[in-house]
């Protein structure tokens, strides 16, 4: 495989993960709702994840095989599966934490504002919700420890 078609690939996984952004963006600014930008976000989602899929059946993978290694038997499904759930974990857990600190953090500035003896009560309710991206690391580094 030629160098140009090396960067062309990686070049359409970035395109499909960024277009559901610009659609958002502009429906956002023209007042509509974004709800057909999420509809095209799963889409686009689908269409990253199918290429993960395809890439390695098609052979287009090139990498350095060592000491006589064939490039079938270097690249696993398993493990390619594993790291895809490593990911998951982190990515997932990390969405649920930030939705959890949009909704605490705001009540934690207010409680305080009020009344200033409510900051440690109010900050460990952030903390909690931080705690959820943490699960999800932890999880991941449990995942990848074990493919290797």
């Amino acid at each position: 495989m030629s160098t140009p078609e090396l960067f062309i690939l990686p070049l359409i996984a970035v395109a499909l993960l960024c277009v559901p952004f610009a659609m958002a963006a502009k429906r956002i600014k023209a007042g509509k709702s974004a709800k057909p930008a999420f509809i095209g976000n799963l889409c686009t989602f689908a269409g990253v994840m199918l290429m993960g899929f395809i890439v390695p059946i098609g052979k287009f993978v090139v990498f350095a095989a060592d000491e006589g290694k064939t490039a079938a038997a270097a690249v696993s499904t398993g493990a390619g599966l594993g790291y895809l759930a490593a990911a998951l974990s982190v990515g997932l857990s990390c969405i649920g934490s930030g939705i959890a600190v949009a909704a605490g953090a705001p009540a934690a500035i207010g409680a305080t504002s009020e009344d200033p003896k409510n900051f440690v009560k109010a900050l460990i309710f952030v903390v909690l919700g931080e705690g959820i991206a943490l699960y999800g690391l932890l999880i991941s580094i449990l995942i990848v420890g074990n493919l290797g």
